[in-house]
This record gives structure tokens, C-alpha cells and sequence, in this order.
């Protein structure tokens, strides 16, 4: 049996690669070129086993693209593949051939699929997988038990590939799967919820495993917009775009450039295999974060404003943001597991060491819970603290739904100006892109709160609020409201020698 050949040979990547040869029970009707001499079957096996590639072309006899081709030999030698495309370059032909070649050429092995919908893997991948199986040498075929959400080697019924759709309440698609030989398999995986990556992380990260990700674009944030930004170096990652896909028809570009302009969103994500500049819902504009990095703008001459956002044990951290006026002087730090003193004592040392023209007019910290003990203890110390609640109602009238929302939408402000400047640090812009926001039945703007952002599987974002904070002193100045907040800086009396 097939599994029991497999199990015999020793793969190793380096051998070098052996003529094809003709014949066999697995191997009938295959296209290879003849030979005069007919190696083993394991032969055979062991050079299909590491080269993808042929594996398409002989026994499914497919030609694959330029694209496909590349990507299929980099699922030998990458553990972690992701590709963006536009629409229709042959994603799902080429999900089709890697699991078929896995299947057939590995063993034990396992390989989970999963997408954003049941009707994708339904509908569309078992579909095609099994049009491909159906081209398949006879001696393939009868090994294979073809079920509507499994497909199972016969004579080893641990060996398979099974479809789970991901759902964010029930995030244990990927989970739970171990093998010699494992494969991940995520179709559209802009639409899977991040939360579902993250409940796998353990079962994709096990030694031997293999993870392809592919899909459109959809979503400039997540787990698989971060496969091409901020964990790029973790994965072989290829952007696909319609003019390098023989399979797409040239009309359909041109169609799509007339009808939404090669400056759309549309375009980029469909055409092009680019993520949007920005999601329809995203409070911050990724385009407008990324343009600030490094801009060379003349600094504001006014006082520096710290934000502090407080956290105690856990998971959360305390972050502590340092803006003048429209300047971000330096990567936002962060502490995590501190007690409370600690933390009065880290922000004491910080504030010691600025040199005195530079220190901060005001310490803007969220007070909501154990911030409070933090505000009093600094303002006992003497330092510009400012309790904030940002759960109260917003300083400047009623277009937002508390003053927590209305913050973000300064910080937003303050980017559209074009004039600020931003350190280079990676994962503050990716706190401050994720963010999303809806509108009301009341008209009002509402941010999206921590615990909605963690149930899609994203962490609090603590650099992010910490420097939304800076604008706390600038919304309640201008609501009238300086002392609102409990800020006991000392009485200036000008001339005060009527006091004695």
C-alpha cells in the first residue's frame, strides 16, 4: 500500500533528484518522459515527495503559472507561506494541488483547512480539489476516500485532510492537530478572524508543521495583513496582482480601472493584491500613520504632555507617551507586572531624568480603577499629574459617545494635519490602525472598546492609548473644564507681595 511504501523511505530535501520514470500500479497514465532503465517506485515517491512542482505537472497534469510555481517550492522549503493576489490568478487551483500533493507524498500526515465560510470550502475548495483528484493516475485515485468534508487514505486512516470553518465563537479550527507531517491550509485568510490564529498558534508552531495562508487582501490589519508587515520576517510571503496571472482576462483589469480607478481601494485589493489604504471602519487611516514616520517637520515650541496609561498584573501594560505638540519624541515605553509604587517610581525617575526646560506641563494618566492611587501619589510627589476619566462625557459637545472616543478622534485629527512626526516603531502604528469605530443610532462617534478589540483576538492597545492621552489637557482646556479632572498644580499669584 501506498502508505507503507511511504513509510519506508527516509526523505531528505538534499538527494539529489532522480529521472522520472514510467509505469507502475500508483503511477499509471502519468506523463513522464520514458527511459530505458525504470527506477523503484520509492524512487519515484521520494523525488514527487520534494518537488511539488512535478508533482502538478505528471500526475495532475496541470501546467502551473509563474507565480503558482514559485510558490509551490517554497512550501519545501518554508515552514510559513502567505499570499495576496487579486481576484481569480488560480488561488484555489493551486490550495488543490498543494493538498493533494501533501496527501499522497507524506506519511502519517494530517491537513486542516479552514476559511472565513462554510460555502468557501463547500463550495469552492472541495469542489476543486476533487476535479483535480478525478485527473489523477487510477493507483492515486483508489487510495483516496473522497468525503464531503474529509478526505482519507484508505489503507491508513490516519493520514487525512479534514475542513473546519473558522468562527470567532468557536476558534478551535486549527487546534488540536498533530503530525510527523502537518499542514494548515487557510483559504481567504483576510476574512478569518484573528482569534482563530491565535487559539492555533500551538498546533502551526509544532515542529515539521506547515501553514499556507492565502487570499485578497480584504483587511490592512490582522493576522494575515501582519504575514506582510510586522512578521514578514516569519514568513515567505508573495503578492500576486491580476497582470502577473495568465488566468485572469485582461479585459477584467481594464474593466475594473474604469469603473473605480486604479487609485481605489477596489483596484488595489482586487486587481492589484494590495490591502486598502485604509478599512472602511478603521478610525485611523494606515496610509496617514506610515506617512508620519520620519517626516521631517519644524517642532512646535511648547511644553511637552506625557500619557500615561496605567496597568497593574496581567496581561495589560503601563505605556507612558511623550508628545510635543506635533512631535512623538520617542518610542513609547512600556512596563508590564509592576505594582503600583513601582510605577509611580518609574515615572518619578523618567520625569528626574528629562533636563528641566524639557519636562512635561502636565502628566495626563487614566485614573479610571488603580489610576487614581497612581495620580495621588504623583501629585503628592509634586509632578504635573492629571487624572483623566475617559469614561466621562466628552469636552466638546455631543459628538461623541464618551470622552475616550472623542480623544482618538483628536489623535486622528492630528495626523490628517500632515505636519506631525512619528518614531518608527512598529507596533504602536499597528495599535493605532486596528482600532475601529461605528456610529450610533444617536449620531454619535463610538471607538471600539478594549474588550471588543481582544475579542478579535487583538491585545489592549496600550502604546496606542497611552499617547491618545496626550490630548486629554488640550480637550478639557477647550471645553473650559482645566480643573475637572482633579489637577492641583500651584496657584500662580503674579505679584504677590500683598500677601505679606
Amino acid at each position: 500500500p501506498l502508505p507503507s511504501l511511504l513509510a519506508r523511505l527516509s526523505f531528505d530535501y538534499s538527494s539529489p533528484q532522480l529521472d522520472p520514470p514510467v509505469g507502475s500500479f500508483f503511477l499509471q497514465n502519468i506523463h513522464m518522459p520514458k527511459r530505458k532503465t525504470q527506477p523503484s517506485l520509492a524512487d519515484t515517491l521520494l523525488q514527487l515527495h520534494g518537488d511539488p512542482v512535478l508533482f502538478v505537472k505528471t500526475v495532475l497534469n496541470a501546467e502551473p503559472q509563474a507565480w503558482q510555481a514559485e510558490a509551490l517550492r517554497s512550501i519545501v522549503t518554508s515552514d510559513r507561506l502567505a499570499i495576496r493576489s487579486g481576484h481569480g490568478v488560480g488561488k484555489t487551483s493551486f490550495l488543490s494541488w498543494v493538498i493533494l500533493w501533501w496527501v499522497c507524498t507524506h506519511y502519517p500526515c494530517k491537513v486542516a483547512c479552514t476559511a472565513n465560510s462554510a460555502s468557501q470550502l463547500e463550495q469552492v475548495l472541495w469542489p476543486e480539489i476533487y476535479k483535480w483528484m478525478q485527473r489523477m493516475p487510477k493507483g492515486f485515485q483508489q487510495e483516496l476516500d473522497f468525503k464531503s468534508d474529509k478526505i482519507v487514505i484508505k489503507s491508513a486512516p490516519d493520514s487525512f485532510c479534514v475542513a473546519r470553518t473558522s468562527r470567532r465563537e468557536n476558534p478551535e479550527a486549527l487546534q488540536g492537530f498533530h503530525s510527523p507531517n502537518m499542514l494548515f491550509i487557510i483559504d481567504e485568510a483576510s476574512g478569518v478572524p484573528d482569534i482563530i490564529f491565535e487559539v492555533g498558534q500551538g498546533a502551526m508552531s509544532t515542529k515539521g508543521a506547515k501553514t499556507v495562508m492565502v487570499g485578497n487582501p480584504t483587511s490592512g490589519t490582522g493576522f494575515f495583513a501582519d504575514a506582510f508587515g510586522r512578521n514578514a520576517e516569519r514568513w515567505s510571503n508573495q503578492t500576486v496582482s491580476c497582470e502577473d496571472a495568465t488566468s485572469v482576462d485582461p479585459a477584467f483589469i481594464e474593466d475594473m480601472k474604469r469603473q473605480y480607478g486604479e487609485d481605489s481601494n477596489i483596484y488595489r485589493v482586487r486587481v492589484l493584491g494590495l490591502p486598502p489604504e485604509s478599512d472602511d471602519d478603521s478610525l485611523i487611516s494606515k496610509h496617514l500613520v506610515e506617512a508620519s514616520v520620519e517626516r521631517d517637520v519644524e517642532p512646535m515650541t511648547v511644553a511637552p504632555i506625557w500619557g500615561l496609561d496605567l496597568a497593574r498584573y496581567g496581561s495589560d501594560r503601563t505605556a507612558l507617551a511623550k508628545r510635543q505638540g506635533n512631535v512623538l519624541l520617542e518610542p513609547i515605553k512600556s512596563w508590564q507586572g509592576k505594582d503600583l509604587m513601582e510605577t509611580v517610581g518609574l515615572i518619578l525617575a523618567e520625569y528626574e531624568a528629562t533636563p528641566f526646560m524639557d519636562r512635561p506641563s502636565e502628566i495626563c494618566c487614566d485614573s479610571i480603577g488603580v489610576g487614581a492611587g497612581a495620580v495621588d501619589r504623583l501629585l503628592e510627589l509634586g509632578l504635573p499629574a492629571r487624572g483623566v476619566n475617559v469614561a466621562e462625557s466628552p469636552a466638546l459637545g455631543t459628538r461623541y459617545q464618551r470622552l475616550r472616543d472623542e480623544l482618538w478622534f483628536k489623535c486622528r485629527e492630528w495626523f490628517e494635519a500632515r505636519d506631525c512626526q512619528m518614531p518608527d516603531q512598529d507596533e504602536l502604528l499597528h495599535e493605532l490602525t486596528s482600532l475601529r469605530f461605528k456610529v450610533l443610532s444617536s449620531g454619535k462617534f463610538k471607538a471600539e472598546g478594549k474588550d471588543e478589540m481582544k475579542k478579535r483576538g487583538l491585545r489592549s492597545p496600550d502604546l496606542a492609548d497611552a499617547f491618545v492621552l496626550t490630548f486629554a489637557g488640550q480637550a478639557v482646556r477647550a471645553a473650559g473644564g482645566a480643573s475637572a479632572y482633579g489637577y492641583r498644580a500651584e496657584l500662580d499669584y503674579g505679584n504677590s507681595n500683598w500677601i505679606t
